[in-house]
């Protein structure tokens, strides 16, 4: 992370408005219990900081997709249960028993050596996935057949919970919605009674009948939209403001940026601002994407290069884009799933790719950062 002095971005993360998220999707499942979803570094934003500041909240389950995430997360979180979505690669069995990470279940396989550690060892509490339409992991309905003609869960593993995940979650009409909650519904009946989850952000949206007893939240908790077109109702969580580094005066048929993929139509100005793709601020967005001045979008023109993006700014006064102005690429008047669309991408990449080169300031609530 840059020092602010030096840094010619800064990436903001409103903590307080990631609680609020997480208070408005749990009071709307209520009583099925809120988890999260804090993989891939709580989506770029930084776990270390993220994953407290919702066990605050009172959250106690959280999600992350390898054992090492996990690892890292235990040394934050005290008693909370951390659930790894990816399983394990033979050989980090050891490590979730040490560490008190409970392995999601995706294979007949991975069955087999996690009761080999466990009963040699102890009792391991493990979630089973179950896949109901997705095709990637978890058990289709052949070894899930398997599983219980042999008894189910072998002896040393403790089922914690049941999962499945939504395709479709995100286009509410799509039939595959309704088939993938009544084979999920289907299948926990042939299982003994445990908590099960289904429903991702979307998800808790599509309604209660896909909230079974725990949901687990990721993008909606930190702002994204998760009832794209409609409005969001999540709170703004992510601010990305890069200073101006440098204006230009350019006439007409000046050519911009690599490439030379804009051509300037008229006289004007062209503002230099200090960030770019080895941020994570995608290449895609190059002549497709805008920033905002104040409340003033402005579009970028010529291609996102790896440290620098350019901006006509021919419609403000020059007095307002004077070098060392701030410039919103996400939040405010860009909002991060509008940035998304404009590249041709969704906010769940935008904000995974968020680099280590800005300056991170997190706000509290407190006024302190």
């Amino acid at each position: 992370m840059t020092a602010a002095r030096h840094a010619p971005a800064t990436l903001t993360i409103d903590l307080a408005a990631l609680r609020t998220n997480y208070r408005r999707l749990r009071e709307q499942v209520h009583p099925a219990i809120c988890a999260a979803v804090v993989k891939a570094d709580a989506y770029g934003l930084g776990a270390r900081r993220v994953a407290p500041a919702l066990a605050a909240e009172g959250c106690r389950q959280f999600f992350v997709a390898q054992v090492d995430e996990g690892i890292a997360l235990r040394r934050v979180l005290g008693s909370a249960d951390i659930y790894v979505l990816g399983g394990a690669l033979p050989g980090s069995e050891a490590a979730c028993l040490i560490h008190g990470l409970r392995p999601v279940l995706n294979s007949l396989e991975e069955i087999r050596r996690f009761a080999a550690v466990a009963h040699a060892r102890r009792r391991l509490p493990v979630a089973l996935h179950i896949d109901t339409g997705m095709a990637r992991l978890g058990l289709d309905r052949g070894e899930f057949d398997q599983l219980l003609a042999a008894g189910g869960l072998p002896q040393g593993l403790d089922l914690a919970l049941v999962l499945s995940h939504l395709a479709c979650a995100d286009t509410p009409a799509h039939p595959l919605n309704r088939r993938q909650r009544e084979r999920f519904t289907s299948a926990l009946t042939r299982l003994p009674r445990v908590p099960a989850s289904l429903a991702n952000s979307s998800g808790i949206f599509l309604g209660t009948g896909y909230h079974f007893d725990l949901v687990r939240p990721g993008i909606a908790l930190y702002g994204g939209n998760p009832l794209l077109p409609r409005p969001n109702p999540m709170r703004e969580v992510v601010r990305l403001e890069a200073r101006i580094l440098q204006v230009r005066n350019v006439d007409r048929g000046t050519t911009v940026g690599y490439g030379a993929t804009h051509t300037v139509p008229r006289r004007g100005r062209i503002a230099t601002v200090g960030a770019g793709y080895a941020d994570g601020y995608v290449r895609s967005l190059g002549n497709a994407g805008f920033a905002a001045v104040g409340d003033v979008r402005v579009p970028i023109v010529g291609r996102v290069s790896m440290d620098l993006i350019t901006l006509d700014v021919s419609a403000l006064p020059a007095t307002a884009t004077e070098p060392g102005t701030p410039v919103t690429l996400i939040g405010g008047a860009c909002p991060i799933d509008e940035v998304a669309a404009a590249g041709g991408t969704i906010a769940y990449e935008l904000l995974t790719s968020l680099g280590q080169r800005y300056h991170r300031r997190y706000h509290d609530g407190s006024g302190a950062a």
